[in-house]
């Protein structure tokens, strides 16, 4: 941080928009390395992940917030919280639209409420390396029908096209101001953290069928050993015995290649041999349990 230019530039901006829009898959790109975990799997964000790209003297930092849906249970309501109270601390917001759904439920209750956030506001049209012209066309002009957006783009996060021209219009856009991490830092997410959400990811990439998103993964213990090498101890739990069961497998085979997966991982993420051992356990109702909501930096909604 002592070697700061001078004239730089500095802001948050939230990313928003419904569950499986992209997000977390652009602002890996946006980044240029992971800081949040993309699953096929629903509402797999549920915390604020803050990712920070640095563009010319302007740093960047993209919220990454859960995707915005209909709540139906406490933790639902804790994620969609999050993802509001996200945008209202934001200088810029970026409402990210799946080209390939349009404008659904979801993403018109999103559209509703966005002229009530004071920040100023930029469309961004994923997928559109599988979506027509003329369809985003429509959904542009529909989403611009709600809310006066101040310019809209059109990428694929998963390629990378068209994402350097959003790190440019943010760059011109945040607010002259010193940087807020250094430089070399692309998350505020805490390693331990990051950990359970590799874990997490590669949970659901393997058994995103069978098991509810509802299951949760905490780094117990991270020792950093003599050879330079790190043993991780983490807890994967499940609300129900039929679950263990599930991500056991069969002669504990299911968490063996869940285990194998995170580790090679984990070991290209922090650049050291990793030892990682995975237990899984019951914790029932755990979703209604204050203490879980504190560890995922959530508000326990009452």
């Amino acid at each position: 941080m002592d070697a700061m230019p001078a004239d730089t530039r500095a802001g948050f901006i939230a990313l928003i928009g419904a569950p499986n829009a992209g997000k977390s898959t652009l602002i890996n790109q946006l980044v240029g390395t992971k800081v949040s975990i993309v699953t096929h799997k629903v509402q797999t964000t549920r915390t604020i992940v803050r990712g920070v790209a640095m563009h010319g003297k302007a740093q960047l930092v993209f919220v990454d917030t859960p995707g915005i849906f209909k709540p139906k249970r406490r933790l639902d309501r804790a994620m969609v919280d999050t993802a509001w109270g996200g945008a209202r601390d934001a200088d810029l917001i970026a409402l990210l639209i799946d080209a390939r759904k349009g404008i659904d439920e979801e993403v018109e209750n999103i559209l509703k409420r966005l002229p009530g956030q004071s920040a100023p506001k930029v469309l961004i049209l994923n997928k559109t390396d599988v979506a027509k012209r003329e369809k985003l066309l429509k959904i542009a002009q529909k989403a611009n029908e709600h809310v006066r957006f101040e310019e809209t783009f059109m990428i694929s996060a998963l390629t990378g096209d068209g994402t350097q021209a959003i790190l440019d219009y943010f760059a011109s856009k945040v607010p002259e101001s010193p940087w807020f991490y250094p430089a070399d830092q692309p998350s505020d997410l805490p390693l331990r953290i990051l950990a359970s959400e590799i874990t997490r990811e590669k949970l659901f990439e393997r058994l995103h069928q069978e098991l509810p998103y509802i299951s949760t993964v905490e780094t117990e213990q991270w020792q950093e050993r003599k050879d330079g090498s790190v043993r991780i101890e983490q807890t994967i739990y499940v609300e129900r015995d039929s679950q263990k069961s599930i991500v056991l497998g069969k002669n504990g085979q299911t968490v063996k290649a869940i285990s194998q997966a995170a580790r090679k991982e984990l070991g290209e993420i922090i650049e050291a041999p990793v030892h990682l051992f995975l237990f899984v356990k019951v914790r029932e109702n755990w979703a209604d349990d204050p203490e879980r909501y504190r560890e995922m930096g959530l508000e326990f909604p009452r």
